[in-house]
């Protein structure tokens, strides 16, 4: 062995355990920061495994929501028998639970379900924006309910309420914090005859149904038991202030 390795070798054996320790210091930070979750996802190397990861996990944070309300809501009804100013309060609160839409309903009622032109049509001249269902559409349906006597009423299985807003991107559906494709079904409880009258009567819903005779999109309507779940999102109001 010539003079000149002799430096070198000594070198090796000095950076190597320091690069060890370098790497073991950096995989312990990254394993605590990471808190046990995986740092690069299953999936993430194309868009649509990246949504089906994302809507996992939103799935999973809403059950967690669902059962953090009804710990909630038994901690709020153990307060009212232990105090008599909370169980007045809630007396007092009770009776509005169902008209705000926080309460589940049942009854008989109307279900409308929109949908989309089926794939692959396609019209020569026309726009394929012409075969889906718009925000304009379900709007319509929904306004009409409203107008014919609906008590309560649900849109592709999520409760309205009076902060609720429908709105359309492309042609997914925006409602309380969530994603819905076609077909969107409306059910609404109320008297039927009234409900299907303000459909008819209405310009939107007129507009959608020829479109829908036209176009090949899908329309029916039917009377039957309706069931809407309860409102379990948040509520929060917005109010003008008069300026002082």
């Amino acid at each position: 062995m010539s003079e000149a390795t002799v430096p070198r070798s000594r070198g090796w054996r000095v950076a190597v355990p320091v690069a060890c320790l370098a790497a073991g210091l950096a995989f312990g930070v990254s394993a605590h920061e990471s808190g046990g979750t995986d740092l690069r996802p299953p999936s993430t190397g194309d868009l649509a495994g990246l949504v089906r990861h994302a809507e996992a996990q939103v799935k999973d944070l809403d059950r967690q929501a669902t059962d953090l309300q009804r710990q909630v809501s038994a901690a709020t009804e153990e307060a009212g028998h232990g105090n008599a100013a909370v169980g007045a309060a809630q007396a007092r609160v009770t009776p509005m639970l169902a008209p705000a839409g926080l309460t589940a309903a049942a009854g008989p009622g109307i279900t409308v379900v929109l949908d989309d032109a089926p794939s692959g049509t396609s019209i020569v001249g026309v726009d394929p924006n012409q075969l889906v269902v718009h925000q304009s559409d379900l709007q319509a349906v929904v306004n009409a309910l409203w107008a014919g006597g609906a008590e309560a009423m649900s849109v592709a299985g999520q409760r309205l309420i009076a902060t609720s807003a429908v709105r359309c991107v492309g042609n997914t559906l925006l409602l309380n914090g969530e994603v819905y494709s076609p077909p969107f079904r409306v059910a609404a409880i109320g008297p039927y005859r009234t409900m299907a009258a303000a459909l008819d009567a209405s310009p939107g819903v007129n507009l959608f149904k020829q479109a829908a005779s036209y176009y090949g999109l899908g329309y029916t309507v039917a009377a039957q038991r309706v069931e809407v779940p309860a409102y379990t999102g948040t509520v929060a109001l917005s109010y003008a202030r008069a300026a002082r």
